[in-house]
């Protein structure tokens, strides 16, 4: 079974309601109400764009321009179904604060709104 915020206060990224095993929109609904805390928390803003560079890094997210290129969808979304199986594995739920993941699937939220991503 997988692990998720109380589904009762918010939409979670949910495996079994993900189009074509697409987390993303998942992710999507359940962590943009997060980016409304970026005007009022800066660490919380500061540590979000932290990991979205990292996973930018992570995913080779440069052209050889040095110049960040548009993510690709199907990388991103083969990275978030292992992150959401790893926390899967060990319970996580979402905290009222922030943790890791909270800081990751904010930062995959923002990357994915950020780059269209679900437009496509």
């Amino acid at each position: 079974m997988f692990a998720t915020p109380d589904e009762s206060d918010r939409g979670s990224p949910d495996p079994h309601s993900r189009p074509a095993g697409c987390p993303l929109p998942g992710i999507v609904a359940a962590f943009t109400p997060r980016l409304a805390e970026f005007a009022f928390e800066p660490g919380f803003t500061a540590a979000v764009d932290q990991h979205a560079a990292e996973l930018r890094e992570l995913l080779y997210a440069q052209g050889p321009e040095l110049l960040p290129r548009p993510l690709d969808r199907a990388e991103l979304s083969d990275y978030a179904l292992g992150f959401l199986d790893a926390l899967a594995e060990i319970g996580w739920r979402e905290p009222v604060g922030y943790d890791y993941a909270v800081h990751r699937l904010t930062a995959i939220c923002w990357l994915v709104r950020q780059d269209g991503l679900l437009a496509a």
